[in-house]
């Protein structure tokens, strides 16, 4: 495992770099795919990383907390799945209804939507505002090791200055896990 924190490469108010990719319920998804989004928060993710693990439940719990508000959560893993088999499409769906996820969990076998919009580590989050352009890139909390209590809730407080029409206070703030598994 690489222990790697996420980097600034997509400058804030660029636009968020397009996709279409197949999701575990058997949709293909884009960012077009969600109608009357106000953000767009998308997460490169996987299946087994020790630092994405414990945070599924901050990423349901923002979805949950406001999606009413036109918050929409998209998870992505781009893991190379021959060396990672546990991050195949398989595993991914598994993993979904095993967490209950409640936002769609996508999968990039080209690997060329995590080059695309910088991410380097999961998780590795970007919040967009409704004109697809980033605010905030980073972290979700303070807590960066999985043994962490957070003390400071980074992205909820970013997402709720963007449904409110504000800029949030930070642009970045780097989150920390697991390489991205390269091909």
């Amino acid at each position: 495992m690489a222990l790697l924190k996420s980097q600034q490469t997509l400058a804030t108010g660029s636009s968020a770099p397009n996709f279409s990719l197949p999701g575990v319920d058997g949709n293909l998804y884009s960012l077009n795919s969600f109608k009357d989004v106000k953000a767009f928060l998308v997460i490169f993710m996987c299946n087994h990383c020790p630092y994405v693990i414990p945070k599924i439940k901050v990423m349901k719990n923002l979805q949950l907390q406001f999606k009413s508000r036109g918050l929409q959560v998209i998870g992505v893993n781009a893991n190379d799945v021959i060396n990672y088999p546990d991050d195949n499409p398989e595993a991914m769906k598994k993993f979904a209804e095993e967490n209950n996820l409640n936002f769609p969990y996508l999968f990039d076998a080209s690997q060329e939507v995590p080059k695309a919009y910088g991410a380097v580590c999961t998780p590795d989050p970007f919040l967009f505002d409704a004109n697809k352009k980033l605010v905030y890139h980073g972290r979700f909390d303070d807590a960066l090791s999985p043994e962490e209590t957070p003390t400071t809730f980074d992205m909820a407080d970013a997402i709720d200055a963007v449904l409110n029409g504000e800029k949030p206070e930070k642009d970045f703030l780097p989150s920390m896990g697991c390489s991205i598994k390269w091909k």
